[in-house]
């Protein structure tokens, strides 16, 4: 018997906590030039969508994001496009072919604004639970970093 996935749940308006995990959990994003290269394909997602990022980490073998897609945009369409956009791109540096993700993105709509707040320390911290760096404002691949500096090519102000 085929077992059915749930449907997402989707709000108009919505912030998302969003997350994507690597195939077999490998760490396709360990080399900074990878990180770089996922983070370069989100920056082209903002040129074709509009959505807005709040926070974002891309760890070594997942990323999270706080999305909020505006107008008429697909949370599904977003998160599509720069995850087959990257596995493309990332295949294609490493001459490889198959299956960059693992399972489907997860995500979750974010409830209220102590919820937000919890997602985006979560987020911000998880470079340095990972044991990657002492404080959060250490991580390049995080929004802490780039709200200190504010670097507004990701995150939206």
């Amino acid at each position: 018997m085929l077992s059915m996935r749930k449907p997402r749940q989707l709000q108009n308006g919505a912030h998302y906590h969003v997350s994507a995990r690597a195939n077999r959990q490998e760490m396709i994003l360990r080399q900074d030039s990878c990180k770089e290269l996922f983070l370069d394909v989100v920056r082209r997602a903002k040129k074709k969508f509009p959505f807005r990022i709040e926070n974002f980490c891309v760890m070594e073998n997942h990323f999270h994001f706080i999305i909020q897609p505006q107008r008429s945009v697909s949370l599904s369409a977003v998160m599509q496009w720069i995850m087959s956009v990257f596995a493309m791109a990332w295949n294609r540096k490493h001459g490889l072919t198959g299956h960059v993700w693992g399972q489907r993105f997860f995500s979750r709509v974010i409830q209220s604004m102590r919820d937000f707040l919890q997602v985006l320390e979560y987020i911000d911290r998880n470079p340095v639970l990972g044991g990657l760096v002492a404080t959060p404002v250490d991580w390049p691949y995080g929004g802490c970093l780039h709200r200190s500096q504010s670097n507004w090519d990701i995150l939206d102000p």
